[in-house]
């Protein structure tokens, strides 16, 4: 074989497997809809939540490839399947054109299509930057008429076996322009305002994280922090990892469980995709968080 034809094949091949890469990217993985179940173990967690399961969806863009009116009902489906304790939904519920104020499924679809979301202590949510670029105060109102509570800068109290947890929902921070106007005495007011139970931060984007840390923000009942917003990467190679991640620390706080100075993170990779219609090795996931007191 001639070394002009074995160039010829080599550049087929390769160009088959980019349009191969392309074709699950776009066919396959968006669809692929993984419950990702991880356990918490927490030092001085209030055993009266010890076992608190948590289902937690992120970043839905709804209207854009792949989350139709049709994924939001099996979204919903596999979430209830779960028999969480607490339902989060951690923001970015819209995808917007790039005229942000118009988005490609309205609220009030998005609302519906959510509707029938089931957990024993309560179905609670954030918005995102994208839900911020639209109208918070309008997806607010559609969702909560979808029995979905939405924190923004609010805490909810739960109770169980006698005992109180406060989640508490903070308005993101990106859409807040930043960290400019991101006070966090007065997060930490709003916070431990009702002053009983340990606390769960809800918060779209995970970058706030190490700040919330380094000031003890919440002091010693704020134990979890739940995020979405990186997508995992969404599209992410091996070796490699995540080349682009919506985040100022790289891929340090891209995806799962992360431990600092005693205090915990989780991010899901989330539902949707954003500026791209693709998902390569970071698949679609609803998370079911079990929290445990974590005992020597």
């Amino acid at each position: 074989m001639s070394r002009s034809r074995k160039r010829l094949l080599t550049a087929c091949g390769i160009a088959a497997v980019v349009v191969l890469c392309f074709a699950y990217g776009y066919f396959i993985e968006p669809y692929w809809l993984r419950v990702n179940e991880t356990e918490i173990r927490i030092e001085g967690w209030d055993p009266a939540f010890d076992g608190l399961k948590i289902t937690a969806v992120s970043d839905l863009h709804a209207g854009f490839h792949p989350v139709d009116h049709a994924m939001l009902r099996r979204v919903v489906e596999t979430v209830n399947s779960t028999e969480p304790d607490v339902i989060v939904l951690l923001g970015d519920f819209v995808s917007n054109h790039s005229e942000m104020s118009q988005v490609r499924m309205p609220a009030a679809e998005i609302a519906d299509g959510l509707t029938g979301l089931n957990a024993r202590l309560g179905v609670f949510a954030v918005l995102g930057n994208h839900d911020g670029f639209y109208d918070t105060d309008l997806l607010a109102g559609e969702f909560e008429k979808a029995g979905i509570r939405v924190l923004q800068d609010e805490v909810s109290v739960i109770e169980q076996n006698g005992k109180k947890l406060r989640i508490f929902g903070m308005i993101d921070h990106l859409h807040m322009g930043g960290w400019k106007d991101f006070n966090l005495k007065k997060r930490r007011a709003l916070a431990t305002a009702p002053a009983e139970g340990q606390i769960i931060v809800l918060q779209h984007g995970p970058d706030i994280f190490p700040a919330i840390n380094a000031l003890d923000t919440f002091g010693e009942p704020y134990k979890l922090m739940l995020s979405g917003h990186t997508h995992g990467g969404q599209i992410r190679f091996p070796i490699l990892g995540a080349p682009m991640v919506p985040s100022s620390f790289g891929q340090k706080y891209t995806q799962g469980h992360i431990t600092e100075n005693g205090k915990h993170l989780f991010v899901t990779t989330g539902i949707g995709n954003s500026i791209l219609p693709f998902r390569f090795m970071s698949p679609p996931e609803i998370a079911v968080l079990t929290i445990r007191t974590k005992t020597e």
